[in-house]
């Protein structure tokens, strides 16, 4: 029987290890966040777990790697993990792909449903005790666009599609998408304010790259249709952040509903935090009470197709940065 050393960046007090420990006898695991602590161990680790993204500490400690075969990150985004030696080495990196999507399909429908009802005039009138009846209105007719069209994206589209609404995608490689059939008009990148303006709910699902850097910029606001909705769960660095609040300010868009941010925590007087059109959640959207034990799950069965010399999945395109 093979023996593999597993080494991993996390801290060894996380519950969510325990996983790891029915890997015994056929594993060996070295856990810790520390050089003093990892370093005996890296030159005979073959498989690298990365909990905690330290790309310092990885960077240390990649030279010595000599018997390293495979990196998997428990995280999707990957982009405060990547450094020049990483991406143009040999190593292959996967990562959580697919673990977070459904709650942040979730996420993204309950943000359309808060203002398609006006949750917040609901609950506002409830604690003044006040009977004022309104309008709602219905997702059903309405038009979803996705920028970024990735597993995310499409986990959104598929929780929308059953309330009737109909679905735009754009992203950079859109022969990736032909032909699915939850999708009623693919964009490219560069034609990405047409769906923009033909969109009732904007959703942005991008990662941090430079290529995603303020795409979400002033044009792509202005091009959004009056009492439109903006809602990202992908990366706070894709948004013009000055440029939202101006648009939100001047009652350009119906609202924003934000899980990320450019700079998190997000700071106390930001404009975010009292704009009555935002609604706002901490960077937790993805954050089940299973998320981690998730993520461990996904790595194992990776793990197994590893010992079996059987593709990978989830394998990250280190020079696009996801």
């Amino acid at each position: 029987m093979n023996v593999y050393h597993l080494l991993v960046l996390a801290d060894p007090s996380s519950p969510y290890l325990k996983q790891l420990e029915r890997l015994a006898p056929r594993i060996t695991l070295t856990v810790g966040l520390t050089e003093e602590r990892l370093g005996p161990a890296i030159e005979r680790a073959q498989v690298l777990l990365v909990g905690v993204q330290k790309k310092e500490l990885l960077r240390t400690l990649l030279p010595r790697a000599k018997a390293l075969r495979w990196i998997h990150a428990l995280s999707a985004g990957v982009e405060n993990l990547l450094f020049e030696e990483l991406i143009h080495g040999p190593l292959p990196l996967t990562n959580s792909k697919g673990v977070y999507s459904g709650s942040l399909g979730e996420f993204a429908l309950a943000a359309m449903l808060f203002f398609a009802k006006d949750l917040r005039r609901l609950v506002r009138q409830q604690g003044e005790a006040r009977w004022e009846q309104y309008t709602p209105v219905e997702l059903r007719g309405r038009t979803l666009g996705i920028l970024g069209y990735g597993d995310i994206g499409r986990a959104v589209a598929e929780r929308a599609r059953p309330f009737g609404m109909r679905v735009l995608a754009c992203r950079r490689r859109p022969s990736r998408s032909e032909g699915d059939p939850l999708v009623d008009e693919l964009f490219p990148l560069e034609r990405r304010l047409e769906m923009i303006a033909a969109s009732d709910y904007l959703l942005l699902a991008m990662p941090h790259t430079p290529g995603t850097q303020r795409l979400m910029g002033e044009a792509e606001l202005r091009a959004m249709k009056p009492q439109s909705v903006l809602i990202n769960i992908g990366r706070g660095s894709t948004v013009d952040e000055q440029a939202l609040v101006k648009a939100l300010e001047e009652g350009r868009l119906r609202g924003a509903a934000l899980d990320v941010f450019e700079t998190e925590p997000l700071p106390p007087g930001h404009a975010f935090w009292r704009l009555e059109n935002v609604l706002l959640s901490p960077h937790c959207a993805d954050q089940t009470p299973t998320w981690r034990e998730d993520a461990v799950a996904l790595f194992l069965r990776n793990l197994d197709r590893f010992e079996n010399d059987e593709p990978l999945m989830n394998v990250v395109d280190k020079e696009a940065g996801y």
